[in-house]
């Protein structure tokens, strides 16, 4: 069963694509730019807070 949970981006890289997300409790995570939901140009900044599901 998955659920919505929050973090805080780590790091991202836009020429890669991909990057980390710092959850509130737990192990660092994963993240693709497939995985954004967001219009146009799909990127995270350092710091930004994120809700996801895991």
């Amino acid at each position: 069963m998955s659920n919505r949970q929050t973090g805080t981006v780590k790091w991202f890289n836009d020429e890669k694509g991909f990057g980390f997300i710092t959850p509130q409790s737990g192990d660092d995570l994963f993240v693709h730019f497939k995985a954004i939901q967001s219009d146009g140009f799909k990127s995270l900044k350092e710091g930004q807070q994120v809700s996801f599901i895991a």
